[in-house]
Formats: C-alpha cells, sequence, structure tokens
C-alpha cells in the first residue's frame, strides 16, 4: 500500500497529513482517515567502500526475524538517478517503499550513503517513526585500496571520485555527532567482518528493544 495515495477515492498526497496520536493518514480531499503502521528504520550509512554492502548481506541471518533487509542501489536507476535538490526523488521514493514494508509489520534495515538531512526533510519522512544512523568508515588508506580495486562496472576508476569520497569519509568522521539526529559511528579499519556483523547487529537489536520499551510504556 503506497501511503501517499488515498485508499477511498485515490488523491495523491504529495505533502502527507498525519494526524497526533496513534498514526492515522488524513486525506485532505475527502476527509478518509486511514490508521497505518510507523515504525522504525535503521539506516546503514558511510562512504561507499567502507562495507555496507558486505555487512549488509549477512544481516539477513541474523536479523530475518525481526527486521527487512534492504539494498539502496536497488533502485539506483534511470529517472531516479535525477541529482535535483540532493536526489530528493530517489530518497523520497525510498521512504515510500520502507513505509510500504512497514505496513507488513516489519521494520527495514536500509544499506545505502545517506547523511540525516536527506531523508529528515522530506514529507515521506511523516511515514516512518524514528530513524536510526550507523555510519561505517576506515581509514583513508584502506578505503582508497578498497575502491580502486572494485570491478569496473561499478565505475571507480576515476581519481578524483576517489579523492571526494576520502573527504566524504572524513566529513562524517568529524560530523556525525553533531547531525540532527546524530549518526552512530563504526570504524571497520582494524575488525573482522564478523565483527562488523556482530556489532551492526546488535546495534539493531538495541534499537528495536528501545522501540518496543516506548510503547509499552507510551
Amino acid at each position: 500500500m503506497d501511503l501517499k495515495i488515498c485508499v477511498n477515492c485515490g488523491d495523491k498526497a504529495e505533502v502527507p497529513v498525519v494526524l497526533p496520536g496513534d498514526p492515522v493518514l488524513l486525506c485532505v480531499r475527502c476527509g478518509h482517515r486511514q490508521p497505518f503502521l510507523r515504525l522504525p528504520m535503521f539506516a546503514l550509512t558511510g562512504p561507499s567502500g567502507t562495507g555496507k554492502s558486505t555487512v549488509g548481506k549477512m544481516l539477513t541471518a541474523e536479523l530475518g526475524d525481526a527486521v527487512v533487509v534492504m539494498e539502496q542501489d536497488v533502485l539506483w536507476s534511470a529517472g531516479l538517478q535525477d541529482p535535483a535538490d540532493d536526489y530528493r526523488v530517489f530518497r523520497a521514493t525510498w521512504l515510500r517503499m520502507v513505509a510500504m514494508v512497514n505496513q507488513s509489520g516489519r521494520p527495514v534495515v536500509l544499506c545505502g550513503t545517506v547523511v540525516p538531512v536527506q531523508f529528515e526533510r522530506l514529507p515521506e519522512r511523516a511515514f516512518l517513526g524514528d530513524i536510526h544512523y550507523l555510519a561505517l568508515t576506515c581509514a583513508p588508506d584502506l578505503l582508497a585500496s578498497r575502491l580502486r580495486a572494485r570491478p569496473a562496472w561499478r565505475e571507480w576508476d576515476d581519481e578524483d571520485r576517489i579523492t571526494e569520497m576520502l573527504e566524504f569519509n572524513e566529513w562524517v568522521r568529524a560530523n556525525a555527532a553533531t547531525m540532527d539526529p546524530p549518526m552512530e559511528l563504526l570504524d571497520t579499519t582494524g575488525i573482522s567482518l564478523a565483527e562488523s556483523v556482530r556489532v551492526v547487529t546488535d546495534w539493531v537489536r538495541r534499537g528495536l528493544a528501545q522501540e518496543k520499551g516506548s510503547r509499552s510504556t507510551g
């Protein structure tokens, strides 16, 4: 169910209206009130080459009983690659997709490069509960070597592009704590893949427990 579309009249809301209290969507055209599930999302983010996709592939085995793990690049195609307004259409489409998955009762772990402001400012943000952000980083020399070793189809043979990603890596490290909401950091430089998976799994489980606790006391 696409939450932007009213199930009663079919109108599409560019700016969703969510009533206070239990999450209910209000259609401003027909007045229909549609209850929906508003669940947390876990954004496993960070620069390209820090291990998001590799870790993400192993999370289903660890967390398949509780969440749906999704790879952001699956939708990186055709019209969704429009760079306008910091790739707004791409980000908004992902929030809508996650919200649809949520209606089956499962939160989503989304693996892909994003910083909080790119999601938090969008109207579609209203469909979700708390978004938790964990950014993977690593040492610059290791990051550069990982990017240069990638297969040709990933197009990392451009040294200027690699330099930009190294700068982003340092920017994330310096600014994660001051973002709104803050991002937690995991430096993957000196730890094994198994340890990275364990840390990310614990992070998700902790967030799910916090969500369950807030619902029981709310």
